[in-house]
């Protein structure tokens, strides 16, 4: 687009009366008619010009012999005068002097065009540079797992199983952003949770490009990648995580662990105080709000079932209560199979918790140690949950409708990460500080009591066995 500092005469027309002597505007947008005008282009050359040359004025009727003069009153009307109307004023200052156009400003990106049309595009110039380093073969692969928490080779991974979603075309005014860079500005955002402003700075996008890119790439993970990599286990799986938490802690037909945990957000102009999260303010001493994250995982670390967007003033079994897994669980598809929480849960049908009370006795003791294992599972996965994807620990501010996109994406990237043994370097380690609060009613099914009690009970003997076998 091409800037002027003169409006175009395309956007009036004059309306001659029937003096001569008068010409006045319109409001009707057509090409201005005068009796000597031979085009456009006479006109615009007239008008800038700086030097008085009445004879050459295009504004100027043939019939009228005098030297005139043009004046723009009040009402937006030109009165056309004789200069003798005009005390001290002499020819060469009665004639109009036109605006001096402002200095064009020099395109500052010029490899777009409209085509046909020789338009330039304006954009603002910002610089590659730095993702085009970390884009070339050559960029080292540690510092390329520091900056966006995977190897070369998942990042190439996941690029090829969005690229049907989120592959654009290229158009007549730009070039569409390549596939590899949107998925990058997402996962660097993400892992950062650094502001947009210096997103846009590393990659070279605008703000607002960079906001839009971040939240395309979260719903088509959300999309293409959930299904793969975080749902539900079959049945064969199922019997595999079984043994797996039984080989490792002694107690049977677990399959999973369950942990809550929350995510940091802005006060919300609309129902703050369901997000207000009291145990947080109390320990930091400043006023928090939180949205929660409920997930279940096996005894790799890997999500099986997550549940996000709750309000962070709800308690962890409320937020059970309310989830899709409470519900396929009232319709008996977790029948024979635990879910090992702590005790912010209540102990039910399919939920198994530790013992709460005091003065425990030796059974419940190593009871309590096995289901702590279990437990620390779960936790473990969350702290990395929570390092890899740093947005995660701090307040975001981005609308709560959005939010559950972008915290689904993080459980699913998290899984890929866990999935292709991503390691997690030491500094990047966090630990999670959601506090349990320990319910009222902390028993809800008494077959659930008495079969927690026969766990609880083979695991002693079966320990005392294990350490007479060894002596």
């Amino acid at each position: 687009m091409e800037i002027s500092s003169f409006l175009l005469l395309d956007d009036y027309s004059f309306v001659q009366d029937s003096d001569p002597s008068v010409i006045s505007f319109s409001n009707a947008k057509k090409r201005p008619r005068f009796d000597n005008d031979s085009s456009l282009e006479d006109v615009l050359t007239n008008l800038l010009a700086f030097e008085d040359k009445p004879s050459e004025n295009a504004y100027y009727s043939s019939a009228q012999p005098q030297q005139t003069s043009f004046m723009m009153t009040s009402t937006s009307n030109y009165n056309q005068s004789t200069p003798d109307s005009y005390p001290n004023s002499s020819p060469s200052r009665a004639s109009p002097q036109p605006k001096r156009p402002r200095a064009e400003s020099s395109p500052i990106s010029d490899d777009s065009s409209v085509a046909g049309g020789g338009r330039r595009l304006w954009v603002k110039s910002r610089s590659k540079a730095w993702w085009e380093q970390v884009d070339s073969p050559n960029y080292p692969e540690e510092e390329f797992k520091k900056d966006f928490r995977m190897s070369k080779a998942t990042f190439d991974m996941i690029c090829d199983e969005l690229d049907s979603a989120i592959n654009k075309k290229d158009t007549m005014l730009r070039s569409a952003i390549p596939v590899r860079q949107r998925v990058a500005v997402c996962i660097w955002r993400l892992a950062t949770g650094e502001a947009l402003r210096e997103v846009s700075k590393r990659f070279g996008l605008g703000i607002s490009t960079c906001h839009k890119l971040v939240l395309e790439v979260c719903t088509a993970i959300k999309t293409v990648l959930m299904p793969k990599f975080l749902q539900w286990p079959d049945d064969k799986r199922m019997h595999q995580i079984k043994t797996e938490f039984e080989l490792s802690s002694g107690i049977p037909d677990v399959g999973g662990s369950i942990y809550t945990t929350h995510i940091p957000i802005i006060a919300p102009k609309e129902r703050a105080a369901a997000y207000f999260n009291k145990r947080h303010t109390e320990r930091n001493q400043k006023t928090s709000y939180s949205v929660t994250v409920q997930g279940v995982v096996d005894p790799k670390g890997v999500l099986t079932d997550i549940c996000i967007g709750y309000p962070g003033s709800m308690s962890d079994d409320q937020v059970l209560e309310k989830s899709a897994l409470s519900q396929r669980a009232s319709r008996g598809a977790l029948k024979n199979t635990w879910i090992a929480g702590n005790n912010s849960l209540a102990l039910t049908e399919w939920v198994l918790v530790p013992y709460g009370h005091q003065n425990l006795t030796w059974a419940q003791h190593a009871y309590n140690e096995k289901m702590g294992a279990v437990q620390q599972v779960a936790s473990e996965s969350f702290m990395r949950l929570k390092g890899r994807w740093s947005c995660l620990r701090k307040r975001t501010e981005m609308k709560l409708q959005d939010l559950p996109v972008v915290l689904g994406a993080c459980c699913v990237l998290h899984n890929i990460c866990e999935m292709r043994n991503e390691g997690l370097s030491e500094e990047l380690k966090f630990e999670p500080f959601d506090d349990e609060v320990a319910i009222e009613n902390g028993v809800r099914s008494v077959n659930a009591l008495h079969a927690r009690d026969q766990i609880a009970h083979k695991l002693l003997h079966h320990e005392a066995a294990a350490t007479a076998f060894l002596l």
